[in-house]
């Protein structure tokens, strides 16, 4: 096991399946053009030998799939049949929704019950504006055929002054409406936000202001979360609860037990840390040679994390998933 000198180690994995997605979020993407795949991205059989070395090497308990988006990725529904059987706690898969409908039945087969939907609005042309790809109406009807299969679902909505932070309350109300769990996340200084402080500056919308829009309509009490849980997650007793992932206002750096594995085979033990390590090529390798010098890879991974507070990186997020 490893362990650092705030005993944290790594227990969730998130694997990004592929650069590609159908969306060119603002935030994520500042040119506007939709992701393609890496030309030397791993293979299905990489990504399932890759989890599983995890698994021995750090301890993983956990993984989610993200992307890009992974709905479109060729490797999901291989990668699915096979990781399935490596005794993970928990499985659970990171999507923007558009092609939910349609993968549904695979996701449920794999054994895949919760799901993380990115979604920032609920008016049609602001959804254009922010995604600038996919259709709203499709998402919409996703998430109710996904529901309605018994998948736990959260929605993951991105406030931006001045863009969609308007949306914050019907949101809400529709979360609460139908069963589901708002995510509120706050912007994030990375990539191209790095950069460009001023846009970030402008665009933040941040816990405070979060908590004083939602009491204006609502009364709310904090829950009990996860002592490693990214997000503040809050009750309005009676109807359900929402969180808040408040990198900025309130850093969770301190019990922070995430390890991302991109799709081209570098691990990242923190996104506010421009560091990677590449074990794509120990993937390669039989057990007892790869194992050691993933230990070793691990061990500046986890010595990658940030001691207090995220303080921002020029990481892509793209690249990494959610």
């Amino acid at each position: 096991m490893i362990v650092d000198r705030q005993g944290r180690r790594f227990r969730n994995l998130r694997i990004s399946l592929t650069a590609a997605c159908n969306y060119a979020c603002t935030y994520c993407v500042p040119d506007g053009k939709r992701l393609v795949a890496a030309q030397d991205e791993l293979s299905a059989p990489a990504m399932v030998r890759g989890v599983a070395y995890l698994i021995e090497a750090a301890g993983i308990e956990r993984l989610r799939i993200t992307g890009g988006e992974p709905l479109v990725s060729p490797k999901l529904e291989p990668f699915l049949r096979e990781v399935g059987t490596l005794g993970l706690a928990d499985i659970s898969l990171t999507t923007n929704g558009q092609l939910l409908a349609r993968k549904l039945p695979l996701l449920l087969d794999s054994g895949v019950r919760r799901l993380n939907v990115s979604l920032d609005t609920l008016d049609s042309a602001a959804f254009r504006r922010i995604a600038r790809g996919g259709d709203l109406a499709t998402v919409l009807d996703g998430l109710q055929q996904a529901h309605a299969a018994g998948m736990k679902i959260k929605l993951n909505m991105v406030p931006l002054r001045g863009v969609n932070h308007d949306q914050v309350l019907p949101m809400l109300d529709y979360c609460l409406e139908h069963g589901f769990e708002l995510r509120f996340i706050e912007l994030m200084r990375m990539g191209h936000l790095a950069r460009e402080g001023q846009t970030f500056q402008q665009q933040f919308y941040g816990m405070s202001a979060l908590l004083e829009t939602i009491g204006e309509c609502h009364t709310f009490v904090q829950a009990e979360a996860p002592v490693d849980a990214t997000a503040l997650r809050y009750e309005i007793p009676g109807q359900g609860f929402f969180g808040i992932i408040a990198n900025q206002s309130v850093p969770f750096c301190r019990t922070c037990s995430r390890l991302r594995l991109s799709s081209t085979g570098w691990l990242h033990g923190c996104l506010s840390s421009s560091n990677r390590h590449y074990v794509g090529d120990l993937l390669d390798k039989p057990r007892h040679q790869a194992l050691p010098a993933l230990q070793r890879l691990l061990v500046q991974a986890l010595a990658d994390k940030q001691e207090l507070a995220f303080s921002g990186g020029v990481t892509v997020m793209k690249i990494i998933g959610g």
